[in-house]
């Protein structure tokens, strides 16, 4: 048995299960990597730790001294990594976030001791965006890690999920993932496409313009992380396929089948992955991958898996679950 020195040693080798069952097409094999299996529970923990580790590096923050303030805006899994994170190297983190988030991302910052900022619900991710920006104008000590424009973000992917996902798949031909702040798209893709090229696509999952999957965003609703701007997201993704949020949680549910518990988002992921499987040419062999981003503990409340599909969907529409 391994000795581990901190929690945060437990980061990444996340495990990459095949739920080829899943799969319409006999040559099309699925595999999912599960990055609930992180110990804050998300994929986002990978991007928490490279953020802080960059800035302490930086001499943005000092390890132990104390007093020093960290800001960040999230509606979900990357304020709950970097409360984790905090808590265990000593920072106090402001995480500014909608009102209307589900009770179980509030639990879980206080629970880690994170101070939350509440901005209005009706502005989602990005309006939570918007007001860390002028907090951070206002307050030029607190450190604003800002992960939708900092390199820190795909970094974590690029060292960390897409060596691991070419080791324990070098045959990968398509990897597959929600389009969120990018960082995983871009730190992936940019690693598999450096190791095989234009053998293997790399497509990503966005909800339709003016409608909510949890986690995922439309880069035509007002707001491009400078990130993908900056790294050439547009020319490093093959394809955008885009999953509207009945499918994303009726996938979420078939996922059970194979015996995964996962958020909603991996349900959309799932989603663009058969979307890939049926696009194949007749008799073309693929192995793809998908980045199950979380897992589904944090989901209990929607009812996703046990309330009427059409209620559940309603209810996404008012409440931010991810």
């Amino acid at each position: 048995m391994t000795l581990y020195r901190s929690v945060l040693d437990l980061i990444g080798e996340t495990p990459l299960v095949e739920i080829s069952a899943l799969s319409p097409n006999p040559s099309a094999r699925l595999f999912i990597k599960l990055e609930g299996q992180n110990p804050g529970g998300s994929v986002k923990d990978r991007v928490a730790l490279s953020l802080v580790e960059q800035a302490e590096r930086d001499g943005r923050l000092v390890p132990g001294k104390p007093d020093q303030i960290l800001m960040e805006p999230s509606s979900g899994n990357t304020g709950i990594g970097l409360a984790l994170v905090c808590r265990v190297k000593g920072y106090h983190l402001k995480v500014v976030m909608p009102t209307n988030v589900s009770v179980e991302r509030r639990q879980l910052l206080e629970l880690w001791g994170a101070e939350i900022i509440e901005s209005p619900g009706t502005e989602g991710s990005n309006g939570a965006v918007r007001m860390a920006q002028r907090l951070a104008g206002e307050n030029p000590e607190w450190v604003f890690l800002y992960q939708y424009g900092n390199p820190a973000n795909p970094k974590a992917h690029y060292e960390g999920t897409g060596p691991e996902i070419f080791r324990d798949c070098p045959g990968v031909t398509h990897f597959v993932a929600g389009l969120g702040t990018s960082g995983t798209l871009l730190g992936v893709g940019r690693f598999l496409k450096e190791k095989v090229g234009d053998a293997v696509q790399i497509w990503a999952v966005e909800p339709p313009s003016g409608e909510v999957v949890d986690g995922l965003r439309n880069l035509d609703d007002g707001y491009i992380p400078p990130i993908f701007e900056e790294l050439g997201g547009a020319e490093l993704l093959d394809r955008k396929t885009v999953v509207r949020p009945r499918e994303s949680i009726e996938w979420t549910r078939r996922l059970t089948d194979v015996g995964i518990f996962a958020g909603i988002s991996t349900g959309a992921a799932v989603a663009g992955a058969i979307r890939c499987a049926v696009s194949l040419k007749e008799g073309e062999e693929a192995s793809i991958v998908v980045v199950s981003a979380d897992g589904g503990w944090k989901y209990l409340s929607t009812g996703a898996w046990t309330g009427d599909l059409d209620e559940v969907v309603e209810r996404a529409k008012s409440i931010i679950y991810f």
